[in-house]
């Protein structure tokens, strides 16, 4: 189970992390509010939230919380939640054409859904020593302990069976627009995919009465029929109300019910998931980036619990709604999908569409719009236009060292990537502002994320070594202060995955005091409280062999969002923003930032 950190430790944490963002006279100030509420409201608040805890065995002290702050959020899911991850090519390069990859695609993924309601989906296992858990020997011999047991007998060998209560959202579900706070929706009776392309929407069923799966090669038939159906792009296309404000969104959807066009919503938010089919390819990795962040929103179903997409020169990537689920089950997903289409592929280049009437099995979805809606749909467009517009994207390839150098030099390389972040913002804007790192806790019972807070007292005097007084320093001292640095987002790293952040308990404490109409504590109302929570750098990185690159809007309009990869000898990093920030110059810094801590970690003298 996750568990409830101390309050103690929760306030000390949350003191850290306040230290390099306030001046001193600002942090008395946070101090003596954080105590007055450790010893006050902010103690009887924690003892009820570990009673209702022990009440509640079932479920994590997150859960609620978590899903409750994802719902209740009226901003537009694109850019604001939905993140994506984009597919490397296949191998094969004859396997990328856009219908043959859609097919073996779309056959891999009913494979993993059917793999995984028959109960056979291999636990997701974290093992931190895989020479002795991640051997044939001990999967045979932990499927005979009862499974009250086997989390036992894999801690054992320091293997941690990770949370899967996720996964069965992944398909037939939807999040559904509701005033002031939406709604997760899953029909796992459903046997029908749901197809975009051209703005326009079809539905064919992938799944027979008996439960078996479609031939591959009917499959292939059907989309056949809808990439080459030249029916002209909707005037009013349905999918920009998915961008919408949520409250503006609902109206709209009530509207559309009462419009007669139940069945048709009703075949949408119970399709077994969303295939968008582009009709372009893509031109580079920014183009690719905007493509699977948000395309071009005509195309597109956001609240679907996810958008496996597309593009005619059969480029992939999916793009997720956040509140169901978090990476993990995702690129769980994502890795399998991949695996199984790139080595035991459905259908190759040879194999023939079957010969099947696909204008009787697939059936375009007809919408009934009156004004009132027509007008919807053209203001929900002006306004995903207006976001797009204002969103850049810009990436970086930094080629000179990765994962190998770092870890021969002894340091993290999570923790070098994060020192950069933090070394390019003082070097741009000469200032420490708040930054989040997502750590997953899929390693407890229905466990989310916790926050890393990778801006501490010791990147920030890092950080002004480097930027500041590099002539002070020898090369030697640089290198301890990497070494610190590394040292302490390693405890902070290691932390958070077990549950041991501040964040989520500091927001179930909020949320239990609100919730009980309990006037909100004063050390939520401190300034300080409201500027750690407004994350100007929000990071995150995943490494796949399934996956080319991920990446999410800011979460704040002055704020960069920062996707990043450290491989093996190189690291990869794209960086979202809006006009308040410049993401091109910010990257140039981290790539500066990049350089000279390599350098330094090669006992080379650099100069500012």
């Amino acid at each position: 189970r996750l568990p409830v950190p101390k309050l103690e430790d929760t306030i000390r944490r949350y003191l850290n992390a306040q230290k390099p963002l306030l001046k001193d006279d600002q942090f008395r100030k946070t101090e003596e509010l954080a105590h007055h509420f450790e010893k006050g409201i902010g103690k009887e608040l924690h003892e009820q939230l570990v009673a209702q805890d022990n009440q509640n065995k079932h479920t994590s002290y997150i859960t609620g919380p978590w899903f409750d702050m994802y719902l209740k959020a009226r901003e537009p899911v694109v850019l604001n939640f939905n993140p994506f991850m984009s597919f490397n090519p296949d191998p094969k390069s004859e396997y990328n054409d856009q219908l043959l990859r859609a097919t073996n695609m779309t056959v891999s993924a009913l494979r993993f859904m059917k793999t995984f309601r028959a109960g056979y989906l291999e636990p997701e296992v974290f093992h931190l020593n895989p020479e002795k858990s991640d051997t044939e020997i001990f999967k045979k011999i932990i499927r005979f302990v009862p499974s009250s047991l086997s989390w036992f007998g894999a801690y054992m060998v320091n293997a941690y069976p990770l949370d899967m209560s996720q996964y069965f959202r992944l398909f037939n579900s939807t999040r559904l627009p509701k005033l002031n706070r939406d709604e997760l929706y899953t029909d796992e009776k459903a046997k029908h995919l749901l197809v975009l392309r051209n703005g326009n929407f079809y539905v064919f069923d992938v799944i027979d009465r008996d439960g078996n799966m479609l031939k591959p090669s009917e499959i292939q038939a059907h989309l056949k029929y809808i990439l080459s159906d030249n029916s002209p792009a909707p005037a009013f296309p349905l999918g920009y109300l998915s961008a919408e404000n949520r409250d503006t969104w609902a109206l709209l959807r009530k509207n559309l019910l009462d419009n007669g066009n139940e069945e048709a919503l009703q075949k949408v938010d119970s399709a077994v998931f969303c295939l968008s089919l582009d009709d372009f390819p893509i031109k580079d990795f920014v183009h690719l980036s905007h493509t699977m962040l948000h395309g071009d929103g005509a195309n597109r179903w956001y609240d679907k619990s996810f958008n496996l997409i597309i593009t005619k020169d059969g480029t992939a990537g999916i793009n997720f709604e956040h509140s169901w689920g978090d990476g993990v089950a995702v690129l769980r997903f994502q890795n399998e999908v991949f695996k199984d289409s790139t080595k035991a592929p459905a259908l190759s280049p040879q194999s023939q569409p079957a010969s099947v009437d696909s204008s009787r099995a697939v059936q375009k979805l007809d919408f009934k719009l009156n004004d009132a809606l027509k007008a919807g749909i053209t203001k929900a467009k002006q306004k995903f236009d207006a976001s797009v517009e204002a969103l850049s994207l810009n990436m970086i390839q930094f080629n000179e060292g990765g994962k190998d150098l770092l870890k021969q030099k002894k340091v993290s390389p999570d923790a070098v990537a994060q020192l950069a972040f933090q070394m390019a913002f003082l070097r741009q804007y000469n200032q420490t502002v708040a930054t989040y790192e997502s750590c997953s806790t899929a390693a407890f019972k229905h466990g989310r994320t916790e926050t890393i807070r990778p801006a501490s007292i010791h990147t920030k005097k890092c950080s002004e070594a480097f930027v500041r007084e590099l002539s002070k320093h020898s090369t030697e001292e640089l290198q301890k202060l990497i070494v610190e640095c590394s040292k302490y987002h390693g405890r902070l790293t290691k932390e958070a995955a077990m549950g041991q952040g501040f964040d989520r308990h500091l927001f179930g404490l909020r949320y239990l005091a609100l919730s009980k109409g309990i006037a909100l504590p004063d050390f939520y109302q401190d300034q300080a409280y409201a500027q750690l929570n407004h994350n100007i750098i929000s990071t995150s990185t995943l490494m796949s062999p399934a996956v080319e690159l991920g990446g999410f809007g800011p979460v704040v309009s002055d704020g960069f969002g920062v996707g990043y990869q450290v491989h093996d000898d190189w690291i990869g990093c794209n960086v979202s923003s809006y006009p308040a920030r410049n993401g091109k110059e910010y990257l140039q810094c981290i790539y500066k930032s990049l350089e000279d801590i390599f350098n330094v970690l090669k006992g080379k003298k650099i100069s500012s």
